[in-house]
Parts: structure tokens; C-alpha cells; sequence
């Protein structure tokens, strides 16, 4: 009967969350798959009709990852638009600080404040086929036409690109120079990186699929454990 209900549970996670446990191969203990994907939700609530993910459910559910001494690892499958910028770093830097071994796998995109979700981990994956774009801070809703507001603007692509700079092997001001690069996106700013690319320039450290991330994270368990 408990092995109903844990089955049950696990998969209620799934449709629920996007998340499951995988501990049923012998290579590795127990680690923890989340999903973000679609748009990263914040104060606002989006339509239903939307694919998001909510900023509200995974932190909680990252400090219980955190505190749980079964859960070895965690791996992250990312496939983001990107979204609201405050909510996408608050989870960014709470994944950074765990520490329990995370990889990221970018699979289709990873977008705007999905870089600094993807740098986040001690280590990041990227698909071949799979792509990153790196642009400036982009406002919706009325905006006020004054200095401060471009100020405000200034100070939010500061964090984000310091961020990303920690987190990577690209400086602070190569990424300001992608935010701002022309010619790429048409009527807009910004830089695609497309799988090997982002390894390239340094975002990302490897290529690699669903194979190679699980055995990273098992890589980085084993040495967390020889410590």
C-alpha cells in the first residue's frame, strides 16, 4: 500500500511541478530532477493559458531539497523564454548557494534571465541544437520618460551581468557587449548562441545531453562524498 501511495506522489510531482526522484539506477543515489521551462513567473500571475514556471514553488521546494540529507543531487532541465527578471534571479541565487551538486541541461532555449538560471549550477550542459540569447533589460507596462528610470534599467542589467560574470568565464563587460551587440536579432539588441557557441564564448561548460548531465551530477556526488 505504500509503495502505491510514494508511486502516486511521485507522479501527482510531475504533472504537477515537472519534477521526479530518480534513485532506480544503481550508478547513482538520489537525485532530484526539476523542470524550468516556459516563462518564469513572478508578482504577476499569468494566463492559464501560458506555460510557467513559478518562482513561489521552487524556492520552498529548493530549501527542502537543501535540508534533505537523501537527496545527493539535483539536476535542472531548462527550456525557458525567460520572464520576470527579480523572481529568475531570487532562484538563481539560491541555486547557487546550495550546497547539494546541481547541473543545469539546457534543452531548447534559455533565454534573457534563463542565462543566469543556466550559470546558476556547479556545472551546466547544453544540447547542440539548443539556444541562448543574452539581450538588455526589457520593461513592459507604462514607463516613466526620466533619467531615473534609465538608471533603474542600468542598475538591474548590472546585476544581471555580474551574476552571470561570477558564474561563468565572461567578464562582466564581454556580456555587456552581447546585450548590446546589433546586427543579430533583427529590430532588436542583443546575441544567439546556439549550442557549441555558448561553450565558446563561455557560458556554458560543455555539450552534452540527458546522459552526460546525469553523469556529471554522480561525478560532483562521488566527490562531495570523498570529502
Amino acid at each position: 500500500m505504500a509503495d502505491g501511495t510514494n508511486s502516486t506522489n511521485k507522479e501527482q510531482k510531475v504533472v504537477d511541478f515537472g519534477q521526479a526522484t530518480l534513485d532506480q539506477n544503481q550508478r547513482h543515489g538520489k537525485i532530484h530532477l526539476m523542470s524550468i521551462i516556459g516563462e518564469i513567473e513572478g508578482h504577476e500571475v499569468l494566463p492559464a493559458t501560458s506555460k510557467s514556471t513559478k518562482y513561489e514553488h521552487l524556492l520552498p521546494q529548493l530549501a527542502q531539497i537543501e535540508d534533505d540529507e537523501e537527496v545527493e543531487g539535483v539536476l535542472f532541465l531548462m527550456n525557458t523564454v525567460g520572464g520576470d527578471v527579480s523572481a529568475g534571479l531570487a532562484v538563481a541565487e539560491l541555486i547557487s548557494s546550495m550546497r547539494t551538486p546541481t547541473v543545469s541541461l539546457v534543452l531548447g532555449d534559455s533565454h534573457s534571465i534563463g542565462v543566469p538560471l543556466a550559470v546558476s549550477t556547479d556545472y551546466s550542459f547544453i544540447t547542440p541544437s539548443a539556444t541562448m540569447i543574452v539581450h538588455p533589460v526589457r520593461m513592459n507596462g507604462n514607463i516613466i520618460g526620466a533619467p531615473q528610470t534609465f538608471d533603474y534599467f542600468k542598475l538591474i542589467q548590472d546585476r544581471i551581468a555580474m551574476f552571470i560574470a561570477q558564474h561563468t568565464q565572461v567578464s562582466k563587460e564581454k556580456i555587456e557587449e552581447m546585450m548590446l551587440h546589433t546586427g543579430i536579432l533583427t529590430k532588436d539588441l542583443g546575441t544567439i548562441l546556439v549550442g557549441q557557441e555558448a561553450v565558446r564564448e563561455g557560458l556554458i561548460d560543455e555539450v552534452g545531453g540527458i546522459a552526460q548531465a546525469i553523469d556529471k551530477l554522480q561525478q560532483l556526488i562521488q566527490n562531495r562524498n570523498d570529502m
